[in-house]
């Protein structure tokens, strides 16, 4: 049956149904039991015939509009759209198949359909594809099997059949390019291209199961169509309900393909879906200006020369450099799906002021605050050194962008291995054994914002790009990050080598040391300019490497600004 309809075209296929709604039609309205209205197609026309010839009447057929008097536009009936549900054996079988290894009892599916109007009245062309979950493809290995479909759609009986359909010579189907402008099924692509699989692996799971399949197996779907009360909540939206029967009969003398398979969908409102990616743009563009409020609040925190060095470039460059790819996937997701361009776009936009604006700038600070200074050299050799750290930032950020596509499979070490952004800060606090780098506001800020988006891609099992949740690894993230924040705190309150053995500690000059006052004159501190009491205990003076005194809180407020003794310009170690 599939090679003769792949060898009849449209229009013949069109009139073998229009044969198949006559002899449906003369069976009447009294329509079996479940079970035997999900049989094959072959078997129904069959039975269908010999019923036709018994009665000859057309008479149910008025009953049936007697009967469905809620029904006011049976016509209306457009069963266009995608179906997600699930899939099971039917009955007592143990699942055998010859192309598939199905790894459960049951899963899920998702079915998305074309309905086309014929010439025929209340005959629909229907063209689609149903995609299996947890089941192997194997000869690839992949947990995913996808087959193109095409049938009939009859709507006053409710009755769909679909025969497998794989193109011609390798040719799209049509329905492409009503998947084309769905963001459902755009989205899952951009997803997949991003997060789950390779192209490689895509073509594979597109051609190789469904060819073999052509060639050994007829497919066949018979489903009821259902019309489903919709939540007040979504509107004027129509929902239906799929309830059908998957046979697979050999083509040649070996057995079914497949034991018979139940599906049981139920049609999604795009409409839903869509809100659901414009809520996650707008929490996009909420995090982006929480991110730039924390930003402002740690510029003004190292505000000073002294302050700026203190700060991990490293640090800073990551997070740059992670919002540059935010900015650009969002960007991308934007011009594929054209309906949601205007949210994506909005996102993106708040990326680049984030990464362009705030972080660029704060980048160029920390930089120039850690450039030694050098009176004699000219704005030439001050564009060539800014030349070469814009040049290693850009770099950095293309390199790693063939990085991730080269490790594609890798794709979440990877995203951890980016998320260490504070590990730069925190060996840059015990080696020079910095006081206070970063405002605590900005570190528990920027670790929560920053976790937001992969929990929702990676944690929310309803998130709009349809990938799985894997709590294994939101789990190892937050913890990771945690740890993270929960270090450069204690460095913060408790000192930066906190946590680090005393006897593995390089030696530290001692600014609080006691000096002996033998010339009985009164030494001025040349910040304040007032007198220094060495007499007091040794915390309320501090005594610089060059033997310059000053007062405790003099010093420091001095060290925050500048790391150079106010008499004599040299260099002060870390207090």
């Amino acid at each position: 049956m599939r090679r003769a309809i792949g060898k009849m075209g449209p229009a013949a296929f069109l009139r073998r149904a229009a044969a198949v709604v006559g002899l449906v039609v003369l069976v009447g309205l009294a329509l079996p039991p479940l079970a035997a209205a999900l049989r094959p197609l072959r078997e129904r026309v069959v039975s269908a015939g010999a019923t036709a010839a018994a009665s000859g009447s057309w008479g149910d057929e008025h009953a049936f509009f007697k009967r469905d008097l809620n029904d006011i536009s049976p016509y209306s009936w457009n069963i266009t759209g995608t179906y997600k549900g699930s899939w099971s054996f039917s009955g007592a079988t143990n699942g055998s198949s010859r192309f598939l290894e199905f790894t459960k009892l049951k899963g899920d599916s998702v079915l998305e359909l074309l309905s086309t109007p014929t010439k025929i009245s209340g005959v629909h062309y229907v063209q689609g594809s149903v995609t299996f979950h947890d089941v192997v493809d194997n000869a690839h290995d992949h947990g995913v099997a996808q087959i193109r479909l095409e049938g009939v759609y009859i709507w006053p009986f409710r009755q769909l059949r679909m025969v497998a359909n794989s193109g011609i010579d390798g040719e799209p189907l049509p329905e492409e390019d009503y998947f084309l402008s769905n963001p459902y099924h755009l989205l899952r692509i951009f997803s997949s291209q991003v997060f789950q699989e390779t192209s490689e692996e895509k073509n594979q799971r597109k051609n190789s199961l469904t060819y073999d399949m052509e060639k050994h197996c007829s497919v066949e779907i018979a489903a009821k169509v259902v019309r489903v009360s919709s939540n007040p909540n979504e509107g004027e939206h129509e929902k239906y309900r799929l309830e059908g029967l998957m046979e697979s009969p050999a083509v040649d003398d070996d057995g079914e393909c497949f034991s018979p398979i139940l599906l049981n969908a139920t049609s999604l409102n795009v409409e839903v879906y869509y809100n659901k990616a414009v809520n996650y743009t707008l929490m996009v563009t909420f995090i982006s200006f929480l991110q730039v409020l924390l930003l402002i609040r740690q510029m003004e925190h190292s505000n000073t020369q002294s302050g700026a060095a203190k700060v991990s470039i490293l640090m800073i460059g990551q997070q740059a450099i992670m919002d540059a790819y935010l900015c650009l996937l969002h960007l991308t997701a934007g011009i594929l799906v054209e309906s949601l361009f205007n949210a994506f776009a909005t996102a993106a936009f708040f990326k680049f002021v984030v990464f362009s604006i705030f972080e660029m700038r704060y980048l160029l600070a920390i930089w120039k605050a850690s450039r030694p200074l050098n009176s004699g050299e000219g704005w030439e050799v001050m564009r060539r050194e800014l030349s070469v750290l814009y040049s290693r930032f850009y770099g950095i950020l293309l390199g790693g962008i063939l990085l991730m596509y080269e490790l594609h499979n890798f794709l979440r070490p990877l995203l951890f291995l980016m998320y260490s952004f504070w590990v730069p800060q925190i060996v840059t606090n015990v080696i020079r054994d910095t006081r206070k780098p970063l405002h605590p506001q900005y570190i528990l800020g920027m670790t929560i914002t920053r976790l937001a988006i992969p929990l929702y891609i990676f944690g929310c099992p309803s998130n709009f790009m349809r990938i799985e949740p894997d709590k294994k690894w939101c789990i190892a993230v937050t913890i990771f990050m945690g740890i993270q924040a929960a270090v450069l705190l204690l460095q913060h309150y408790f000192g930066s080598r906190c946590f680090i053995p005393h006897q593995i500690l390089p030696e530290k000059h001692c600014y609080h040391r006691k000096v002996e006052d033998n010339t009985n004159q009164p030494i001025d501190c040349v910040i304040c300019m007032t007198t220094i009491d060495l007499t007091q205990r040794a915390s309320e003076y501090m005594v610089a490497p060059c033997e310059h005194i000053f007062h405790s809180g003099c010093l420091q407020r001095w060290m925050d600004i500048k790391m150079e003794c106010p008499t004599c310009r040299r260099s002060l170690p870390p207090a």
